[in-house]
């Protein structure tokens, strides 16, 4: 095997150097063989050379099975063909994707038999330490003891509660990731696991009198340390280090940069150790000095200032080159690589007094005591302008010397040797002026002249003291976007590494080191290093070795008295909270419901000891239940229950002295089924519930009078036949068996009859839970097919029948008791109603004449509970306001029976006017409501809905629970809207209008333009009642129980409406009422009312209805400089084919009438509205349709103009402009601004005209969120993106492409106004409260990354205004 040498003159098989740099192939493969193994997960990380017989042993190893005895096959296919076990193709050429792909495969049976065990267990345990808890197996690389560490890409295993409570067999302790907080743990670790830090943290002592212990940084860190170092866990929580920087429970969601963390928490250590031994710390341990300095080529004269820093940033890769620096050796000399200013960038020299070709570059000067090397992984992609992660090879040796970079006593012009600009350090040095060992007084100001004889004061180390050892190496794994951080360590006590990863600690070889090199075989260009694995190292720390001054851990024993005792108050409390988990793994926790005989059916939890007898579980029910003194502990019992299925599955006679635990089935974390505390009347006897029994609600059905009566609860068992099913039935109804038709409702409106003697309940479907009719007549009913059967068509109405409440409008023609079939509203009543003719009798008598046959109905006795109060109607006009912000559905599952009755069914179905179609187009199976009522203040959840994406909600009529309510749409959804881009083509194409009031899917219309049925079409059933006190809380005298199949069109519903409203269909509308009291109106004529539930309810307003073509449009005022920029006016209609200007004459006489607004009609636009956002100005030569997409409950902008339109063409911008006032901390008025195009310079051109701002002065930057794009004065100067480097507005970030953007802008040169503490904070409550008011947060920037702060005083401010 050839050999070639490593970085460290060791020599590695060349085989190994090649596979450490080949593409990986991650396979997570499933085994679902057997119930207990289909949770579990195998995860390989395998070279993509690997042959599949290869693959096939590694996970026989890892599962444990004898090879051979297992398929392997696609877990994304649904052929599950097995991969080949013997072959010896590669996983690459057998279709496995490389470079961090997820490949899934199924571990799968082989011939119907199940895997052998294999003869060796040790190869089916992992010897992690993890334990049975880890439920993912994780192979190569592997570390030395089979743990996935620092090698390869990052996997992240699952982790369990308990697999953190022993120890790592190496000793350490590990760190609990909290959410995406790995880059905080790897840095605790590295400081950990640093002797000169942790024992200066143990020699700090904690004045428990000066602070709060919970925003004390430094004793938290202090406790933190203490554990790691005599914690017996596996692993620890950060929660505490992390409140105490001020965090929430938020921040551990946010992703941060572990360099920068690194120095955020330094800072804030330096600030709470002020005036303690320790305060100086920080600087002593990582503190560095470099000279930053500009030298004369022609004088030799040299001016330079002394900067400090903490760590050094090191470019992985230089700007524009292809090739990446090989070593960090490499990279420090191209830091101090001096650049040379000559040409147009001379530098101005004072001994010369003329500008000189230079050298500007930076010299170490002194090395910290920790060296902190930062490796610049993350660069900018100018071509796709993101951010992109450089996983480029770059090594790094053990031992590094530094002597090479240190600055030399050479002052030749020609052979100095100067730093690299100071640009690429990113903040990573402090300008510190001050006077120190290596420069005097008068030597710190530039502009000193330094001799090319003069001496310097600095002793030059000797090379051995400039020599660092590698202790830590933190490594990121994944991209620019996000990824894993975790900490290879070497201990000083053993010098051994170690792999600090989250909760696993395991130990790591020298090898492992190097494979965080980076890096990837072959030359892929200038960001080849896509291709290269994305783990690799991120930061590296070395400490200077110097016997004088390294130190070693100190040990337990010799720890401070205050860490003596801080150990031993960390030790109680870990043995209480040990105490305390044993309580808990001991207690049984499960759901526990009681029909409480005031409370009715109530939840709760009942947590009991395992070892608690079943009486004693009854007493604990009984207290929580809170029954004393309702019931006495005699007459409750504890049953076995089935909450979804409201099936009791079994009582426990006899076994009061069992132990809980056994009655459970031990302890679980979840329990598949619930208790229920049972209640008797002391003259009851409790009725045995055995194991194996159905719960079956029984109802009798009566045909001669058309009832359905209430349940009765039968319990029978699934192997029992019909035959014994019906003389269990006519044990408990008093029915005759012998004539018994017994009907089962498998789910909604699913009808089955039991007609086989010998059949079981098993086999007929019966669950746990289940609910049947029966009837027993001597009826010739039983003759005829069961689905032409009486019973049949009585148990289709009973399922299809709602009961609905009707809201009729209060300027009705008379009232409800004297309206008739005739009457008619105004010129109205001489087109007489078809279905009145022949039939003048009074809907009232009608009604009185029904009451006796309604009031025996089931559904009497089935009443849902009633919705909130409605508004009610204020006038007869087509608008109303509804000041509800949310769109929730009233559901009510519950089914009632119809109520019939004969004569008024022959009377209605026999008036032709009063049958509608019977069903709707088959390819609908939903109904939909259309939004009609606005809020005042237009705050809701969607806009121009469209009534298909309601209607989606709606479940089939054939499927179980049909009746539900709408989704709540997402916030902002607009599925209407003019272009996607304003500045395409006008004539884009025109829109297919499905949900116009005649037309339903595209397809035609089955009514004419009054809505009349084309086709005669079978009765639905329909009857209708005044509506009871007890019924709802409208008003009774203008309420109506209707009772009606929904399988019924609107349009035949509206016709049955007719003689209760008192005008025709055609003049009034129906709207369905949600929670809260939002509407919706119904206008598709030809669809069923199947969406409709129990109790919904409906109000009837006067107005026309849509005719073809027409569509109803609410309008609101856009007032741009109003606190409520969003006003409504009027619901009006807009017709196919109308023009702009059409619809604006039509529009204003309306204005002038109801909302007294006399407006001129060339001072006037309407526009694109969308949720709140003003959008495209339409154009007074636009049609309807054509040039703008419209749809039913359109929304539009009406804007007031001060002057005549300026608008004229599609090709111009309207943009809304607003002038920030940094001096005065002011925001001007909108401004509107008129673009002939999408360039920048014209905007800017624009803004300087209206504002007398210089061109060369003025930012812009554009608004977030929605209009007005509200944020706080305090916060807009720095936080919107001012003066984005785009020559036109229509690309990233600007993103202006249509009309109604919101621009600030402001002048450059004028400075923000300085506020004292009082004043900002005073201002802040100011800015709370108003930006509450419009619905703004105090902080909004959505694109920018969170900043990572620390609080010295326990968390930042709560505003009122934030959540």
């Amino acid at each position: 095997m050839e050999m070639v040498p490593s970085e460290e003159n060791q020599f590695v098989s060349k085989e190994i150097q090649n596979a450490a740099e080949e593409p990986r192939v991650l396979c997570i493969i499933q085994d679902i063989t057997s119930a207990k193994t289909v949770n579990e997960r195998l995860t390989l990380n395998l070279p993509a050379s690997t042959t599949l017989s290869k693959l096939y042993e590694d996970v026989a190893h890892k599962a444990g099975y004898a090879n051979g005895s297992f398929g392997l096959a696609w877990g994304n296919t649904p052929d599950m063909v097995p991969l080949d076990y013997s072959s010896e193709m590669s996983l690459s050429d057998s279709g496995f994707e490389p470079g961090g792909k997820r490949n899934f495969l199924h571990l799968t049976d082989k011939d119907g038999e199940q895997p052998q065990i294999a003869s060796d267990e040790s190869g089916a345990a992992d010897s992690s330490g993890l334990g049975d808890s880890s439920q993912e197996r994780f192979i190569g690389p592997l570390l030395r003891d089979g743990t996935p560490g620092c090698s390869g890409d990052y996997s992240s295993p699952s982790y369990s509660y308990s697999s953190i409570l022993s120890k790592s067999e190496t000793g350490y302790v590990g760190l609990v990731n909290q959410a995406m907080t790995c880059y905080l743990n790897s840095l605790l670790q590295t400081l950990f696991m640093t002797p000169e830090f942790r024992n200066a943290l143990y020699n700090w002592e904690f004045e428990e009198l000066e602070e709060d212990p919970v925003t004390s940084i430094p004793y938290q860190l202090q406790r933190l340390f203490v554990l790691l170092q005599t914690s017996k866990k596996r692993a620890i929580e950060t929660t505490d280090v992390t409140r105490s920087f001020g965090w929430d429970s938020s921040e551990a969601w946010q992703q941060h940069d572990v360099q920068e963390l690194c120095r955020v928490m330094f800072d804030a250590l330096e600030q709470k150790w002020k005036q303690t031994e320790q305060a100086d710390l920080i600087n002593q341990l990582y503190q560095g000095k470099l000279k930053d300095y500009v030298r004369c080529l022609e004088c030799g004269y040299e001016s330079w200032r002394i900067d400090t820093y903490l760590d050094i940033p090191l470019v992985i890769r230089p700007f524009g080159a292809s090739q990446a620096y090989g070593s960090v050796e490499e990279a420090l000399q191209a830091f101090i690589q001096p650049e040379t200013l000559d040409g147009p960038n001379q530098y101005f020299c004072e001994r010369c007094k003329k500008k000189c070709d230079a050298r500007k570059g930076l010299r170490f000067l002194h090395f910290p005591y920790l060296l902190t090397l930062q490796l610049k992984r993350f660069d900018f992609d100018y071509t796709t302008m993101h951010r992109i992660k450089l996983n480029d090879r770059m090594t790094f040796p053990e031992e590094l010397d530094m002597s090479p970079f240190i600055d030399v006593d050479d002052e030749s012009p020609q052979t100095e040797s100067c730093t690299d600009s100071g640009a690429e350090n990113e903040g990573s040095c402090h300008s510190d002026q001050m006077s120190n060992d290596f420069s005097t007084d008068d030597c710190v100001d530039e502009g000193i002249c330094l001799d090319s004889t003069s001496t310097t004061e600095r002793v030059l180390k000797p090379k051995s003291l400039m020599t660092f050892e590698l202790f830590s190496v933190m490594v990121h794994s994944g991209s620019a976007a996000g990824g894993h951080y975790y900490a290879c360590i070497k201990s000083f006590s053993d010098g051994q590494w170690y792999s600090f990863n989250d909760q696993h600690v395991s130990k790591i070889t020298q090898d492992d080191i190097r494979k965080t090199y980076g890096g990837s075989s072959g030359s892929r260009g200038y960001y080849s290093s896509a291709f290269a694995s994305s783990t690799n190292a991120y930061m590296l720390i070395y400490r200077l070795k110097d016997p004088s001054r390294n130190a070693k851990f100190l040990a337990v024993e010799d720890f401070p008295e205050h860490i003596k005792r801080l150990v031993q108050k960390e030790k109680e409390s870990e043995e209480q909270e040990k105490r305390q988990r044993e309580i808990e793994r001991n207690t049984c926790k499960i759901k526990l419901f009681c029909m409480h005989p005031v409370k009715m059916m109530i939840e709760s939890k009942l947590e009991v000891h395992k070892d608690k007898t079943l009486r004693e579980a009854t007493e604990m029910a009984y207290k929580l239940m809170e029954l004393e003194g309702v019931v006495s502990l005699d007459c409750c019992r504890l049953v076995k229950y089935d909450e979804f299925h409201e099936y009791l599955e079994r009582s426990y006679e006899g076994e009061e002295d069992t132990p809980m635990g056994l009655l459970l089935g031990g302890v679980k974390s979840s329990y598949m089924f619930d208790l229920l505390l049972e209640t008797r009347r002391p003259d009851q006897v409790f009725q045995p519930y055995k194991p194996g029994e159905v719960m079956v609600k029984v109802h009798v059905v009566d045909l001669k009078s058309e009832t359905i009566a209430p349940p009765v609860s039968v319990r029978a068992y699934l192997n029992q036949t019909i035959t014994e099913f019906k003389q269990l039935i006519a044990q408990a109804t008093e029915l005759s068996a012998e004539t018994m038709r017994v009907v089962l409702e498998r789910c909604y409106n699913d009808l089955r009859l039991l007609y086989v003697p010998n059949k079981t309940l098993k086999a007929e479907g019966f669950f746990r839970s289940n609910k049947v009719f029966v009837e027993s007549s001597e009826l010739t009913d039983h003759q005829v097919p069961f689905t032409d059967s009486l019973l049949w068509k009585l148990l289709d109405r009973h399922g299809n029948t709602i009961r609905l409440l009707v809201l009729l409008p209060e300027q009705s023609p008379g009232t409800l008791a004297n309206r008739t079939l005739c009457q008619k509203v105004g010129s109205d009543s001489d087109a007489s109603f078809e279905g009145s003719k022949g039939n003048r009798k009074s809907i009232e008598a009608i009604l009185e004449e029904s009451t006796e046959k309604l009031k025996n109905l089931s559904l009497q006795q089935q009443q849902g509970s009633s919705t909130s109060d409605s508004q009610k109607s204020s006038d007869a006009s087509d608008f109303e306001h509804i000041e509800s912000p949310t769109q929730e559905a009233d559901s009510n599952s519950s089914l009632c029976v119809a109520a019939d009755n004969r004569e008024l069914e022959n009377r209605i179905s026999a008036t032709p006017g009063s049958s509608g179609g019977a069903s709707s187009d088959p390819e609908n199976h939903f109904a939909c409501e259309e939004r009609s009522d606005s809020e005042v203040n237009n705050d809701r959840s969607t806009s121009s809905v469209d009534s298909d994406i309601l209607s989606s909600s709606h479940s089939s009529d054939t499927l179980c629970n049909a009746d539900s309510g709408p989704i709540q749409l997402a916030n902002g959804l607009d599925s209407h809207s003019i272009t996607s881009s304003r500045r395409s083509k006008a004539h884009e194409g025109k829109k297919e209008t499905w949900d116009t009031a005649e037309e339903d899917s595209g397809t035609d219309s089955e009514y004419d333009d009054n809505g009349k049925s084309k086709a005669e079409a079978q009765y639905l059933y329909f009857t209708a009642e005044p509506c009871s006190q007890d019924d709802a809380s409208w008003d009774s005298q203008k309420c109506l129980v209707v009772h009606v199949d929904k399988r019924i069109t609107l349009a035949a519903f509206k016709e049955n409406l007719e003689p209760y409203v008192g005008v025709t269909s055609t003049q009034f509308k129906v709207f369905r009422v949600y929670a809260n009291n939002q509407e919706f109106e119904s206008v598709r004529l030809n669809e069923t009312l199947s969406s409709f539930s129990d109790d919904n309810k409906i109000t009837i307003r006067l107005g026309r209805a849509l005719k073809k073509g027409e569509y109803r449009v609410k309008v609101y005022q856009l007032l741009v400089n109003e606190p409520e920029p969003c006003k409504f006016l009027v619901d009006t209609v807009f017709a196919k084919g109308m023009t702009v200007r059409q619809s604006k004459e039509e529009l204003l006489p309306q204005l002038k009438e109801q909302c007294k607004l006399d407006l001129s009609i060339d001072r006037v636009r309407l526009r694109k509205k969308t949720w709140k956002n003003p959008g495209t100005v339409f154009l007074d030569y636009h049609v309807y349709e054509e040039d703008i997409s419209i749809s039913s409950n359109w929304e539009v902008f009406l804007e007031v103009l001060d002057e005549p339109e300026k608008m004229k063409s599609m090709s111009q911008l309207a943009v809304l402009t607003r002038r920030w006032s940094p001096s005065t901390m002011k925001l001007g008025p909108f401004q509107e601004v008129i673009l002939e195009s999408s360039s920048v310079e014209e905007l800017k051109e624009k803004l300087s005209e209206i504002s007398d701002i210089p061109l060369e002065n003025l930012e812009f930057a554009k608004g977030r969120g929605t209009f007005p794009c509200d944020i706080s004065v305090l916060e807009i100067h720095q936080d919107l993106d001012w003066n984005p480097k785009v020559s036109t507005l229509n690309v990233w970030p600007l993103y202006i492409c249509d009309d109604g953007a919101v621009v600030f802008y402001r002048d450059g040169t004028e400075e923000p106004l300085e506020l004292s503490e009082d004043e900002r904070n005073e201002l802040m409550k100011k800015e709370s409260s108003r930006l509450l008011k419009t619905g703004h947060r105090v902080s909004y920037s959505p694109r920018k990354e969170k900043a990572l702060k620390i609080y010295l005083d326990g968390g930042p401010a709560k505003d009122p205004g934030q959540d």
